[in-house]
């Protein structure tokens, strides 16, 4: 009598989570890593400075800083821009690279060059557009800057032309 009552023999189902869980981690890796190879930023071209600005020479730079009327500092840049090639500028932009004590870039802004024009009551600066500085000429420049970062060294930033445009 005891055939009635014995259980039917069923087959074991496979136990596949494991095999989906691993499936499923390599997706996810694989489009994170297609998401990283695509929104990656581009690597910046190192900017080679144009031909003429081996006639643009600075010197006399020097730095100051001032409060403005809200009471923040605004740290000027102020020098002497000598034109020695044959053509005149009519505009030109200068990077800056301001330091932290450790020699490590602090701060980078890239700026026109302004002629600092004393004829009125008080200096104004102007775009070379305005005032070009011809060839064989000496004209002094200022830069301004409302914030420089914290980090800054207060030594003399490096100026590299990156953009002229002559007549």
């Amino acid at each position: 009598m005891g055939g009635l009552l014995q259980p039917t023999p069923t087959v074991a189902e496979r136990d596949n989570s494991k095999r989906t869980i691993l499936i499923a981690i390599a997706a996810v890796m694989l489009l994170a890593g297609i998401a990283a190879l695509v929104l990656r930023p581009k690597p910046k071209a190192v900017a080679v400075p144009p031909p003429y600005a081996a006639d643009l020479k600075f010197s006399d730079v020097k730095l100051s800083q001032a409060q403005n009327f809200v009471g923040a500092t605004v740290t000027y840049v102020d020098g002497t821009l000598s034109n020695t090639g044959s053509k005149s500028v009519t505009d030109a932009t200068v990077r800056v690279t301001f330091k932290d004590p450790y020699g490590q870039i602090a701060q980078v802004e890239e700026v026109p060059i302004k002629i600092l024009r004393t004829s009125g009551p008080y200096p104004d600066t102007a775009n070379l557009s305005v005032a070009p500085l011809a060839a064989g000429q000496s004209q002094t420049f200022r830069l301004t800057f409302e914030h420089v970062s914290d980090q800054w060294n207060q030594g003399q930033p490096d100026l590299q032309i990156i953009a002229i445009t002559t007549k």
